[in-house]
């Protein structure tokens, strides 16, 4: 890959190998599908940033998961610059005086990725939430011990709850869900992000809500609170496998390491096979994340994540590249939209 091929233009426009791995980051789960990031190349290098007009004032008070949601698009950043061969060196939160400067990301020298690495850049475009009923078959504990490591290598921890403690989990998300329905704020901002709109780039549209769990066994979000799609009630697993992602800390740093770690374990996962869906209503909610501390002697839980088998459902919508890039002065690029 030559030299060129990651250099931003003085149009602001990236070289063909960084437009693909900015489009790899572009592909990462976020909270409601709201896609709360931006990319400023320059040189041979790009800065992530946080964009706030996407931020979920309600569900997401704090910022906490918008920073986990750019974590994640700035692992599909690393990896997809690993897979095309060179190494990325990354500088978190480098600029006090740019609060939005989640992290810049250089490329380094060429490298020779391994196979796992080329394994994840791959998975990307196949990793999607998946919000059906997922099948009986047990996870082997070999891949289970693959996912858990996968969290820590990028200082995360994974643990993968028990079935008391999973009762308890579930009950949590169960009460969380029904808080957050019970507020009209969140029924408000939901709505926002679940309009029906065929030209729409963000967002959950009513195909990828799923279908309705029978009795609400499985406590998943409920993205048609007004229950005007027709959707089918469906059994899901009676037993399934719930993971727990913590942190050391709890601070914006924090923050991007557990975006980090959740889509390494996220696409770990989609390379053995497995679907996932996050059940993240239980600390969206203050004092119930609070009461899982006490849970495990992890640090701060950021992410709880269901596992198993299933087909494949509808993919979300992606902003495309020329709505997430801005330039280096500040300005937004042309062709930039403010949706």
């Amino acid at each position: 890959m030559t030299e060129s091929a990651w250099l931003t233009r003085d149009s602001g426009t990236p070289g063909r190998a960084m437009s693909a791995c900015i489009r790899a980051a572009i592909a990462a789960p976020s909270i409601h599908n709201s896609q709360p990031w931006l990319f400023r190349p320059h040189g041979t290098a790009v800065d992530v940033l946080v964009d706030r007009r996407r931020h979920l004032n309600v569900a997401d008070p704090d910022g906490r998961e918008m920073h986990v949601s750019v974590g994640a698009a700035l692992f599909n950043l690393r990896i997809a610059m690993l897979a095309e061969g060179r190494q990325p060196l990354v500088r978190l939160l480098a600029d006090p005086d740019e609060p939005d400067l989640a992290a810049t990301v250089m490329v380094g020298p060429a490298v020779r990725a391994p196979a796992d690495i080329r394994a994840l850049a791959e998975a990307i475009p196949r990793r999607q939430t998946n919000r059906r009923p997922f099948g009986s078959t047990p996870i082997p504990e070999a891949i289970i011990d693959t996912v858990v490591a996968a969290a820590r290598a990028e200082g995360g921890s994974l643990v993968v709850v028990d079935p008391g403690t999973r009762s308890a989990v579930l009950s949590l998300a169960r009460n969380a869900e029904k808080q957050q329905r019970s507020d009209p704020r969140y029924r408000t901002e939901l709505a926002e992000w679940t309009a029906p709109d065929p030209g729409r780039t963000d967002g959950v549209p009513p195909e990828a809500f799923g279908p309705r769990p029978e009795l609400a066994a499985l406590p998943l979000r409920d993205f048609d609170l007004a229950h005007t799609s027709h959707r089918r009630v469906a059994r899901f697993e009676a037993d399934p496998t719930i993971a727990l992602l913590y942190t050391v800390g709890d601070r914006p740093k924090d923050w991007l390491h557990a975006g980090q770690a959740l889509e390494r374990v996220l696409l770990t996962a989609t390379v053995h096979g497995l679907a996932t869906t996050p059940l993240t209503q239980a600390i969206e909610v203050p004092q119930l994340r609070h009461l899982f501390s006490t849970q495990e002697e992890q640090g701060v839980v950021q992410s709880i994540v269901r596992l198993g088998y299933a087909g494949r459902g509808p993919r979300t919508p992606r902003r495309p590249l020329a709505d997430v890039l801005v330039r280096k002065e500040g300005g937004r690029s042309a062709g930039t939209s403010g949706s």
